[in-house]
């Protein structure tokens, strides 16, 4: 069954090419479709356009429907173009003619807008939670070693002393951040594209208000024009968030995979997220922080892949857009996978507490000498090159200590406020107001 079919059979092998992928993707929009389904039906009978008794018949039916979706047994049948049709056979199949009045003031194109929404900031929800966790384990591991000493490098070259404790704070601070830009794309995300239909309004009195209330948005997508301008840009937006995700884990995977190598020895991973070769019996690969490398930087590509297919397109709907669905959605499941992969190895990581007796790193206390000289008057220049000659005669000792206080350093890692900037950004996703909206509509009796 095709919603727009007439009396002319489309060609099996052009409905193959241009279904696509369409059907399996359809299926994680599922649950999604029959909530805007069921906002947009209250909404009709507000306007006359239902009558009480048959909202009532429908959202009952619809409330099965949505149970099936969540139970992972929903079903696009053969020969069904979409989830919006499926749930329209289910309705009509079960209530008649009834449940052909659902598609009035809408089009597919506006719900699949509504689909995409509200399946991506699900989405969203769950990854601020997985990222949390894992800020969770690096802050706790940055306090448990804080007073580790690790060599600090620029250019591969030893240069500072480094903590374990802003290590793993490091990459603590720069999920926060990367929740940050999570946040703008929630913003951009949770707006209400119902209504606008083909992207030129109904010449119905919709009430868009009432259906972005009902679904829990902040606002509506004002402009029906831009509304559908709006297809591909979101997920572009969002994509951009995730590939910030991925970035910072892919960074944090080179790491783990250079300091866990003897030649560096300053971690060692948990034997169960190693893997063996085939020839070299001795060996213990971090395998788990390489691919996840390179699934991240896979990641990082989706904006740019995104971009491609939309860059060239004027307003208005085309079906280049269901490509996007092919790359958007399933994402959220592989950068929800390294996540808790690396939450899991961060959690179990083995750190070696005495890299600094190789007298190899005496050198990284030379600015630690330099700003003691200072301090006893020294001009920095001077003691700058005091230490220098020092070092070229090989006369350079230190006590390897050190004593920084200031925000953010080795002996103030101020780990405190990195934890308070992430629940201040959390916060301000309010998830309670879209939970409560939704289970509202599903609790409904009309």
């Amino acid at each position: 069954m095709k919603l727009w079919e007439k009396s002319v059979q489309v060609n099996k092998d052009v409905e193959s090419y241009t279904v696509g992928k369409d059907r399996e993707m359809d299926l994680y929009l599922a649950p999604y479709d029959v909530l805007g389904s069921m906002a947009h039906i209250t909404m009709l009978e507000s306007i006359g356009l239902l009558t009480k008794e048959e909202l009532n018949i429908l959202l009952k039916e619809l409330k099965e429907i949505y149970k099936v979706t969540v139970s992972g047994k929903f079903e696009i049948e053969e020969g069904i173009e979409d989830v919006h049709s499926q749930v329209e056979l289910m309705l009509t199949r079960k209530l008649g003619d009834v449940g052909k009045k659902i598609h009035s003031g809408r089009s597919r194109n506006d719900q699949v807008l509504v689909d995409l929404k509200l399946f991506t900031r699900d989405q969203i929800h769950v990854l601020v939670d997985t990222v949390s966790k894992l800020i969770d384990v690096l802050l706790s591991q940055s306090e448990k070693y804080k007073d580790v000493l690790m060599p600090g490098y620029t250019h591969l070259q030893i240069a500072m002393p480094s903590s374990f404790g802003l290590w793993f704070g490091a990459y603590a601070e720069s999920l926060v951040d990367d929740l940050q830009l999570l946040l703008a794309a929630y913003k951009v995300c949770n707006r209400n594209p119902l209504g606008s239909a083909a992207g030129y309004g109904s010449s119905f009195p919709l009430d868009r208000q009432m259906t972005t209330d009902l679904l829990g948005f902040d606002s509506m997508d004002y402009n029906v024009v831009y509304a559908q301008m709006g297809r591909g840009k979101m997920e572009r937006v969002v994509a951009f968030a995730i590939a910030g995700i991925a970035g910072t884990l892919s960074k944090l995977s080179y790491d783990a995979c250079l300091y866990n190598s003897q030649n560096f020895g300053f971690i060692k991973l948990a034997d169960e997220y190693t893997t063996g070769s085939s020839i070299m019996p001795h060996k213990k690969n971090p395998d788990v922080f390489e691919l996840t490398r390179a699934k991240c930087n896979k990641l990082q590509a989706l904006p740019n892949d995104i971009t491609l297919i939309i860059n060239n397109l004027p307003s208005g709907y085309f079906r280049d857009l269901q490509i996007i669905k092919e790359l958007f959605i399933p994402s959220f499941e592989e950068m929800d996978d390294c996540l808790n992969m690396v939450t899991r190895m961060m959690a179990e990581v083995k750190i070696n507490e005495h890299i600094l007796d190789d007298p190899k790193y005496m050198l990284i206390f030379s600015v630690e000498e330099v700003n003691r000289l200072v301090l006893q008057g020294v001009p920095f220049r001077d003691a700058y090159k005091q230490v220098g000659l020092d070092i070229e005669k090989g006369n350079f000792v230190h006590d390897k200590k050190v004593h920084h206080t200031h925000q953010g350093s080795i002996g103030n890692l101020y780990n405190d406020h990195i934890d308070l900037l992430r629940q201040q950004i959390i916060g301000q996703f309010n998830f309670d107001k879209v939970m409560r909206a939704q289970n509202a509509l599903l609790d409904s009796v009309y």
